[in-house]
């Protein structure tokens, strides 16, 4: 599987809900840094996708991917969406990608509440 195709998996598992699909796509000690700290291993890393999972999960939520780009092992999105909760004006994740599992990731975000 290339590194679009782990990406692509990614985003649809995102869009549908599919936690256990997201972490399919991880190693177990996949590095994933956040502005507010690094979460190393499934474990923490899954916390936080439940946590964004539940709140894009609700009604009304829209989302625009505005660029997806991928380059060997690397892959880079910028998207913004509207959630009940918040508005994400401008999101972006940045991926490395190695033997079909994200290695690790970056996603940092301009988020405003409603």
């Amino acid at each position: 599987m290339s590194a679009e195709e782990v990406l692509d998996h990614h985003l649809d598992c995102f869009g549908r809900g599919d936690v256990d699909g997201i972490m399919s796509d991880y190693e177990s000690d996949s590095v994933l840094f956040l502005p507010e700290g690094v979460l190393v291993g499934k474990e923490k890393i899954r916390a936080f996708f439940e946590g964004l999972i539940a709140e894009f999960s609700k009604p009304g939520m829209s989302f625009d991917l505005a660029v997806k780009a991928v380059e060997g092992k690397a892959a880079y999105l910028v998207w913004s969406a509207t959630t009940q909760d918040h508005v994400y004006e401008y999101a972006t994740d940045t991926f490395v990608i190695e033997k079909e599992k994200i290695t690790i990731q970056s996603f940092a975000a301009k988020v405003v509440p409603k």
